[in-house]
């Protein structure tokens, strides 16, 4: 059921659009007055006000970040648990008393010793004043938040928490990464703690050392589905980090993915390290490593060319129904420097988001007719593969007789206004149809992103479009 916008906006005449880049590693988005905010970690953040052009706020822990001028002395005792002089992924929500509650969090890094605590402010950019830490991990030999002796292999990294509302109000916060897997807590409103004798709460998936982390949960009153967001593989450039989802009538699942997997079955075999063949079956596989080359292209942009895309945050607004997807990306030669992105996202008729193949440059989604399809197209299959190979981009002819050839064969389908749905070399993919800005090509183009039943995502950006 694919949401349904006018077009306004992405015509062709429309100038170029610009974008103001920033750097947030893992960044949490949180909209207060109109203005999007991104916190991310090692204190950095971020803010815009139409999710193109950012801001950059704030960056490092050190005394004198505006988010928390006294850092060092405030968080002394989450340094001196976790053996670091840095905070990794935080979240910021608002709670009902109009204050801003960050939930932050320190790892040792070479082990899941981490602290996780909550600091609170009157304004969205701070300061940040520090309420304590409620939740640790990585105690070895000693008793854990549930009262068993600490195991990394069952209990969770006490990081990357994201904390957040239900349909009904009631406050939840989802956390974890590799070790023991990903975990979910109840958590008190009024005060921002989780309510007592929780322990480290209840399990959704993970364990065993596997490489998932980065949970985010997002609620559409579209599909009345709560979408759990995770990251898999490892964030560095080599690491293979990639962007999946599952989903679940409750907050506190269980999860399950479009091939109907139970995500509790998403683990690491026992006595193994990083065993990513055994998680990925799991998840329906978003976005992953992909190269959109500049096909006929003489001056090429900076295109939509993604290394260890992950730790996403997502956004619904409900005035537009628009659903955003908010991540941090390495790119091709360019080391680990990484810069914060905004794909726009759909559902497609089988209730899964699919994610826009180029960055969010206002555009909406509109009515097209057949032969505003039929074309060239750079095409990617995504994969559900967690490895630092990159997808490179090949060519495809969507024929107005409905055939799809060159590289691959198969049919195409435009239902209603811009609904759509591939078949490729047998296997079905159900999607949306879009009119973007390539920012390779430097220029407006049609393209599709449909994702098939096994999780698998395709890509297409039409090649011979308007300039």
């Amino acid at each position: 059921m694919a949401t349904a916008f006018t077009d306004a906006g992405a015509a062709s005449s429309d100038k170029p659009p610009s974008f103001h880049n920033v750097s947030v590693h893992d960044p949490s988005v949180i909209k207060v007055n109109g203005t999007f905010y991104v916190f991310g970690s090692h204190l950095a953040s971020a803010k815009s006000d139409d999710l193109i052009n950012w801001t950059q706020l704030s960056s490092g822990v050190h005394d004198g970040n505006k988010l928390m001028p006294n850092v060092k002395e405030e968080l002394k005792a989450t340094f001196e648990w976790a053996q670091s002089d840095t905070l990794w992924a935080p979240d910021v929500v608002q709670l009902d008393d109009g204050k801003f509650y960050m939930y932050y969090d320190a790892c040792k890094g070479d082990s899941p010793r981490s602290a996780l605590g909550i600091a609170v402010a009157d304004q969205i950019e701070g300061p940040y004043k520090d309420l304590g830490i409620f939740l640790k991990s990585g105690m070895w030999g000693e008793p854990s938040e549930d009262g068993s002796i600490y195991d990394a292999t069952v209990h969770p990294n006490t990081v990357d928490p994201h904390t957040f509302f239900d349909k009904d109000r009631n406050l939840w916060m989802v956390y974890g990464s590799y070790s023991g897997g990903i975990y979910m807590l109840k958590m008190d409103p009024k005060t921002g703690f989780p309510y007592p004798n929780q322990g480290y709460g209840k399990k959704l998936l993970g364990g065993n050392h596997s490489r998932i982390e980065g949970p985010y949960i997002l609620y559409s009153p579209e599909t009345d589905y709560y979408y759990l967001f995770l990251s898999f593989g490892g964030l560095d450039v080599s690491g293979g980090y990639n962007i999946r989802v599952a989903r679940s009538k409750k907050p506190d699942g269980p999860y399950y993915d479009t091939a109907g997997n139970n995500m509790l079955d998403a683990f690491g075999k026992p006595g193994t390290l990083f065993d990513d063949q055994s998680i990925e079956p799991f998840g329906a596989k978003l976005m992953g490593n992909i190269n959109f080359e500049n096909v006929g292209d003489e001056l090429p942009g900076l295109g939509t060319a993604y290394v260890s895309p992950g730790h996403n945050s997502a956004y619904y607004d409900g005035k537009t129904s628009r659903h955003f997807l908010i991540f941090h990306t390495r790119f091709p030669s360019r080391g680990e420097s990484h810069e914060v992105r905004t794909h726009q996202m759909f559902i497609n008729s089988e209730g899964w988001p699919v994610v826009a193949p180029h960055r969010y440059a206002g555009e909406s989604i509109g009515k097209y007719a057949k032969k505003e399809i039929v074309g060239e197209y750079k095409f990617v299959n995504h994969g559900n593969d967690i490895s630092a190979d990159v997808k490179e981009s090949i060519v495809i002819q969507l024929s107005k007789d409905g055939s799809i050839s060159g590289n691959v064969s198969g049919k195409w389908r435009l239902h209603g206004d811009h609904t759509a749905e591939l078949i490729i070399d047998g296997v079905t993919y159900k999607g949306v149809f879009l009119h973007q800005w390539d920012n390779g090509t430097l220029r407006h183009v049609m393209t599709f992103t449909a994702l098939s039943k096994d999780g698998v995502a395709i890509w297409g950006s039409r090649i011979n479009d308007e300039k």
